[in-house]
C-alpha cells in the first residue's frame, strides 16, 4: 500500500482556506495529511502562520484522513502543554494522529525572549521533553528538573493508546539519535543519496516504525510558471542548517534570499509542468523505502495542483490508506 499525503503549509495559506484545501485533497484521492506548526513564516511573500493545533482539531473533525504535525516542545511550548494537545487529539480521533517532535527553529522559539540554545543543548532538551511527554501520555504524574522543569504534571484526559511520537531529521546523525526514542522517521526531500544515508542511519541504529518523506514540489501549466512559483515562495528556504535553525526573523530570511536564483530553488524543489515527471520522482522515493510521502506544493493556490495530481499522479502510485 502507498500512502500519499497532503502537506498543510500554515506559513503560506490562511487557515480557513487551508482547511478547505485539505478537505478538497481528500476528495481528490490523497490518503493522509501532515501539518507544519510555525509562529512566523519564512518570508513576507508567504505571509501566513495559523495556529496548527486549532487547525488540526477542525481538519480531523471534517475529514477522515490520518494526520501528523511537526512541532517543537521545550521553549515556545512547555512539554506538558504539547502532551495535553497530543492526548486530546488522540482521544478524540483514535488511530489517526501522530506528532513529530523536533528541536525547533529560532524563528519560532525566540518569541519567549529566552536565549536560543546551542544545537547540542537543544538536542538534549528534546530528549528530556520526549521522556516527559511519553510519561504524561501514559497517565503518570511527572516531576522533572533539567533543561525543562515540570512540577507534578498529570494529564486527566488520556487516549486509549499513546499515539506515535516521530523523529524529524534532515541529517544522518540526527536520524541515528532519534532511533533511540522515535516510533518512526520523517524528513524532507533531498538528493536520493542523502535520503538513503538518512534512512540507513535511522534503521541502522535500530529505528522502528514508518519512514515518512515530505516532498517540496512546484507544478504549473508551463515549466517557466512552475519555476516562478517556486522562486517566489520558496527561495527563503534554500538555506540548510544551521542557517535555517538559527535565523530569527522574516526580514533576515528575505535579505538572504535576495541573491537566490531560480536554479538554486530548483535544487530543493521538484519543479516541472509534467505530472508524469512528478510521478516518476515520487516513485523513486517509494522505491527507496519511504512508506508515506507527503506532497507540499509550494504555491499559495492549491486547487489546480490538488485536482491535477488527484487525476494524473496519485493513480500512478497506487495511493491507498
Amino acid at each position: 500500500m502507498t500512502v500519499i499525503g497532503f502537506h498543510c503549509s500554515h506559513e503560506q495559506v490562511a487557515p480557513a482556506r487551508l482547511l478547505r484545501d485539505v478537505q478538497h485533497a481528500e476528495q481528490a484521492g490523497f490518503t493522509a495529511a501532515m501539518s507544519s506548526d510555525h509562529l512566523s513564516p519564512w518570508s513576507q511573500r508567504q505571509g501566513e502562520s495559523g495556529f496548527a493545533w486549532s487547525f488540526l482539531g477542525a481538519a480531523l473533525a471534517t475529514t477522515s484522513l490520518p494526520f501528523g504535525v511537526v512541532t517543537a516542545p521545550g521553549q515556545r511550548y512547555h512539554p506538558a502543554i504539547t502532551a495535553q494537545a497530543i492526548a486530546t487529539l488522540a482521544s478524540m480521533f483514535p488511530g489517526r494522529f501522530w506528532a513529530a517532535l523536533g528541536s525547533g527553529e529560532a524563528s519560532n522559539e525566540r518569541v519567549t525572549g529566552d536565549p536560543w540554545p546551542r544545537k547540542e543543548v537543544r538536542d538534549a532538551r528534546l530528549v528530556e521533553c520526549v521522556d516527559v511527554i511519553r510519561r504524561l501520555l501514559t497517565g503518570e504524574e511527572v516531576s522533572h528538573d533539567g533543561l525543562v522543569t515540570v512540577n507534578r504534571g498529570r494529564l486527566w484526559s488520556l487516549p486509549d493508546a499513546v499515539p506515535p511520537l516521530i523523529g524529524p531529521a534532515v541529517t544522518p546523525a540526527t536520524a541515528a539519535r532519534h532511533a533511540a526514542w522515535a516510533d518512526g522517521l520523517v524528513t524532507v526531500n533531498q538528493p536520493l543519496d542523502t535520503l538513503r544515508q538518512v534512512l540507513d542511519a535511522y534503521r541502522g541504529a535500530g529505528g522502528r516504525g514508518p519512514a515518512r518523506l515530505q516532498v517540496h514540489l512546484s507544478w504549473a501549466a508551463t515549466d517557466d510558471e512552475a519555476l516562478a512559483i517556486a522562486h517566489d515562495q520558496w527561495r527563503s528556504n534554500v538555506h540548510g542548517p544551521p542557517v535555517s535553525w538559527d535565523t530569527e526573523t522574516v526580514e533576515a530570511f528575505d535579505t538572504m534570499a535576495r541573491t537566490v536564483t531560480p536554479e538554486q530553488v530548483a535544487d530543493v524543489v521538484n519543479v516541472s509542468s509534467d505530472p508524469a515527471r512528478h510521478a516518476a520522482w515520487l516513485h523513486e522515493y517509494l522505491e527507496q523505502g519511504w512508506e508515506e510521502v507527503y506532497l507540499h506544493f509550494v504555491g499559495k493556490q492549491q486547487e489546480a495542483f490538488i485536482d491535477t495530481f488527484g487525476e494524473h499522479v496519485l493513480p500512478q502510485l497506487g495511493a491507498s490508506r
